[in-house]
């Protein structure tokens, strides 16, 4: 068969397996979860049998990744200032701050003291023969200064335009607490209700239309493991395969490990249901690679399991940017190791401690998106003296460690939000430990009528609003909402989410 029938039949095939799926949701009511494993162990085996062939497949991914992507900027806008209108009290939005800060870099700084030990231990890269690339790209590392001023926004247009998270986060806040301390009188809080009423609501509608977005996870996941399987090339992984296996062995570790270890250390929470939750989102975040990309999927499931709007929006979206375990600590340390031992160098203890130093660095400011871990790596070698055309050589198999780096980043920011939520007393325990249920934007009490459990949530929903917002309540003009309340009765199921 050619190369196009190929092409046609792949994406034939594809387009039966889509109608399989949408089966397994309407008519056998398959967990939303299970589909995508389903889609999961389909898509490998489509990247196998269609090795090559996939171009036409692929554009279902591109299409999703895009269209989540498109949602993120918006949502974070409106979903911080929202949140931290919300807040009221500055100094509970300083605790918020500082702990996520705190808690982002010890998650960074245990990957990057885990991929050091493991690489030393492995002798990683010890033996390997290289040499520098012709074409090897030249990559320039920004200054110190550079960094911190790109941390800050310049032009929203064009921060929105390159997806520069942390400085729309900070244009957001500026405009959140703008919005607080204007509202401290009767009067102030008069004239910014209508813009509050607007916060909140954009908030409703970009919450909404991510779920949308995210209801087409199965067959996105279906795809992009496809074609990530059909462009890997066996024959150019086997020289660096010691690198993978110990990247992955760091990233399982530094997962299932150390971050559970780490969460019921400082919340003596059971971590088992951390992981339930999290299932989801990091299957969205092993097949789009993209810790920007999945924090709509992120904030969603933070919600489901009991971290309230305000905190879950904020902690993932700067734990999308700053900290990032996978790409900022496991992969720089990791490649600094395989470069030190390919060229026999001898490195002393001080001479690593520099390396965890620097990599915590280097994890401000990260860009969460595919690529990022080459230019923390870049950063890492530049700042340490190692060559810098060294990184081209791992290229073949950042793409598999990719998948990796980017569920454990999004899983660090994750486990950072169920921290912060615990130790501020906001964590919702029954819906964490599922004593309780969610159900698309509304709750449910397992225990207790339906009804009445609606009736009792949307009455403490109100009652706290009031008690949380401060200035804002005092006006009768002020209009306060969240996405459960507004979007309560319009239905979880809307394309493919499913009853969990």
């Amino acid at each position: 068969m050619t190369n196009i029938g190929l092409q046609w039949a792949a994406l034939a095939v594809t387009l039966i397996v889509f109608a399989g799926l949408v089966w397994l949701h309407r008519k056998l009511k398959v967990n939303f979860s299970i589909r995508i494993i389903v889609a999961t162990v389909l898509g490998i085996a489509l990247g196998v049998v269609f090795k090559g062939h996939l171009d036409y497949v692929a554009v279902f991914g591109d299409i999703w990744s895009n269209a989540i992507k498109a949602i993120v900027v918006p949502l974070l806008i409106f979903s911080v200032i929202s949140s931290i209108t919300n807040l009221g009290r500055s100094v509970r939005l300083k605790n918020i701050g500082a702990k996520t800060l705190v808690f982002l870099l010890i998650n960074t700084f245990t990957a990057a003291l885990l991929a050091l030990v493991l690489g030393i231990a492995f002798n990683v890269g010890q033996g390997f023969q290289w040499s520098e690339p012709n074409d090897a790209a030249k990559n320039t590392v920004p200054g110190v200064l550079d960094t911190i001023e790109g941390l800050f926004p310049t032009n929203l247009v064009g921060n929105w335009q390159e997806n520069q998270v942390i400085p729309v986060v900070l244009f957001a806040l500026l405009i959140a607490i703008a919005c607080n301390q204007a509202s401290r009188t009767r009067k102030g809080a008069t004239a910014v209700a209508p813009f509050k009423a607007f916060a909140d609501a954009g908030n409703t509608v970009f919450s909404k239309a991510t779920q949308i977005v995210v209801g087409f996870t199965p067959y996105a996941t279906l795809t992009l493991i496809a074609v990530a399987v059909s462009n890997s090339i066996v024959s150019t992984l086997i020289p660096l395969l010691s690198v993978l296996v110990v990247a992955y062995v760091a990233l399982i570790i530094q997962l299932f490990i150390v971050q559970p270890v780490v969460l019921s250390a400082v919340t003596r929470l059971n971590p088992l249901y951390f992981f339930k939750a999290f299932a989801p989102t990091g299957v969205v975040a092993f097949t789009s690679e993209s810790s920007i990309g999945t924090i709509p999927v992120t904030v969603k499931q933070l919600r489901k399991s009991g971290v309230p709007d305000d905190i879950g929006s904020f902690v993932a979206s700067i734990g999308a940017n700053l900290g990032m375990p996978g790409c900022a600590g496991v992969w720089p340390v990791l490649l600094a190791v395989f470069a030190v031992n390919s060229q026999g160098l001898q490195y002393s203890f001080g001479q690593y401690a520099l390396l965890i130093a620097l990599a915590l660095l280097v994890s401000i400011g990260t860009v969460g998106v595919p690529g990022t871990a080459t230019v923390t790596a870049t950063a890492l070698f530049a700042s340490a003296g190692l060559p810098i055309a060294f990184i081209a050589v791992t290229q073949p198999i950042s793409q598999i460690v990719d998948m990796g780096r980017t569920a454990v980043n999004v899983a660090g920011a994750a486990n950072t939000a169920y921290i912060v939520a615990a130790t501020e007393h906001e964590l919702d325990t029954d819906l964490y430990y599922q004593r309780t249920s969610w159900d698309g934007d509304t709750v449910h009490d397992d225990l207790t009528n339906t009804q009445a459990a609606e009736s009792n949530h949307v009455d403490e929903s109100l009652a706290n609003k009031e008690l949380r917002t401060e200035g804002l309540q005092n006006s009768e003009n002020s209009v306060s909402l969240t996405p459960s309340e507004a979007l309560s009765g319009t239905g979880g199921e809307s394309c493919a989410i499913a009853k969990q």
